[in-house]
C-alpha cells in the first residue's frame, strides 16, 4: 500500500482503546480489535460503532475464522504487562498471563508488514528478561523482520504524566528507514492546567487555587491487575505523590467538586483527604485520551481501562513513524 492508501491494522488486547486511538490517528484502519473484558469491549463499541470488536480470549482467537483476516499491514497491541512488572513478581514467560507468545503466533500466521507491541519498561531494561528479548527478536527475525526495542516516556509527547513503556517495533522490507519519533520540545501541561476547566464545571470556587497547587505532571497512573487494585490511585507512596498535587488518591469520584466543596490542606499520613478526588474522565485526560472518549462499566472498571492504557499521543507518534515506512515505495520504484 503506497501513497495515501489506507493501511490496515489488527489490534490485540485492545483494552479501553488508548493505543487504538493513536493508531487510528496515524492513518490506520482497524479491521478488527480483540479484547477479552466485556466492559472494555463496550467502551470500544460505544465510541466506534463501526469497529469490528471481537470479545474473546486472545489465546482462542483465530484471525481468519473469527475476523475473516488473512493479511494485515500492522499487528498492534499492548499485551498484559503483569508478567513483566514489579507488582507482578516479574515471572515473565513463566506467568500464565504472558501473551507475548500468542502475539508472535499471530505474527507468524498473518505476516503483517509491521508489528507494534507495548509493555512495561522492565521488559526492555531488566537483565532478568534478556532471554525473553532474545527470543522475541529471534522469532521475528526468522520471519523476516528487523526488530527494535525502545523505552519511551509519555511526558516527552505532551502527556501530563511520567509513564515509561517498552515499545517493540518489527518491520519487514524497510526497517532501515524506520526512525523512532522524537518527543516534542514543549513541556507537558501540569495537572492543574489540564484539569482546571473540568474542576470549574460544577461551580467550585476553589478550582483556580487548586490548579495553582497542582503545578506538576502526574505520577504514573496505576490501573491495577485483573483481580487487584483499580479502586484508588495506587499504594500509599503513589497517594503521597498525588497529595503533592492536591489530589486525594483514596478513590475516584463520580462528580467533580461542587460549589460547597472546601479545599483543606492536611499534613502527615492520609493528609490528602481534604483534597478533591479525580473522576475517571479527568484521569483519562491525564492519560492523553480525547475529551469526548467515553468509558463503560463501573467507576473501578473505567479507571482500570484508563490506568492500564497506552497513552494515545505516544501510540500516535510511533504508529505515524511506522506508517511513513509502510507508505514508502520499494527501492526499485523510487529509483
Amino acid at each position: 500500500m503506497l501513497g495515501n492508501e489506507t493501511l490496515t491494522s489488527l489490534e490485540i488486547c485492545a483494552g479501553g482503546g488508548g493505543q487504538s486511538i493513536g493508531v487510528e490517528q496515524a492513518g490506520f484502519q482497524h479491521v478488527a480489535l480483540v479484547e477479552r473484558k466485556a466492559e472494555a469491549c463496550e467502551t470500544l463499541r460505544l465510541n466506534r460503532p463501526s469497529w469490528q470488536v471481537i470479545e474473546k480470549d486472545l489465546r482462542d482467537f483465530e484471525p481468519e475464522r473469527d475476523a475473516g483476516l488473512t493479511a494485515v499491514d500492522l499487528l498492534a497491541g499492548g499485551v498484559p504487562c503483569t508478567p513483566y512488572s514489579i507488582a507482578g513478581h516479574q515471572k515473565g514467560s513463566d506467568d500464565e498471563r504472558d501473551l507475548l507468545p500468542v502475539a508472535l503466533r499471530l505474527a507468524k500466521t498473518l505476516r503483517p508488514r509491521a508489528v507494534l507491541l507495548e509493555n512495561v519498561k522492565t521488559l526492555a531494561r531488566s537483565r532478568n528478561f534478556a532471554p525473553v528479548r532474545k527470543n522475541i527478536t529471534s522469532e521475528l527475525e526468522n520471519l523476516g523482520y528487523s526488530v527494535d526495542f525502545k523505552v519511551l516516556d509519555a511526558k516527552d509527547f505532551g502527556v501530563s504524566q511520567t509513564r515509561q513503556r517498552t515499545l517493540i517495533v518489527a518491520i519487514r522490507d524497510g526497517r532501515e528507514k524506520f526512525q523512532w519519533p522524537m518527543g516534542i520540545w514543549e513541556l507537558p501541561r501540569t495537572v492543574g492546567e489540564v484539569l482546571r476547566e473540568s474542576m470549574k464545571s460544577r461551580g467550585w470556587p476553589g478550582a483556580d487555587e487548586w490548579a495553582r497547587l497542582a503545578n506538576d505532571i502526574a505520577p504514573t497512573l496505576v490501573g491495577g491487575s485483573e483481580k487487584h487494585g483499580g479502586g484508588d490511585l495506587g499504594p500509599d507512596r503513589a497517594k503521597r505523590r498525588w497529595a503533592e498535587l492536591a489530589v486525594n488518591g483514596d478513590s475516584t469520584a463520580e462528580l467533580v467538586p461542587g460549589p460547597d466543596f472546601v479545599l483543606r490542606h492536611g499534613i502527615g499520613r492520609g493528609g490528602w483527604k481534604g483534597y478533591p478526588k479525580l473522576t475517571p474522565q479527568q484521569v483519562a485526560l491525564l492519560q492523553g485520551f480525547p475529551a469526548d472518549w467515553k468509558f463503560a462499566g463501573s467507576r473501578t472498571a473505567q479507571y482500570k481501562q484508563i490506568g492500564n492504557a497506552f497513552p494515545p499521543p505516544v501510540a500516535h507518534a510511533v504508529a505515524s513513524s511506522i506508517a511513513e515506512v509502510l507508505r514508502e515505495p520499494p527501492a526499485a520504484e523510487a529509483a
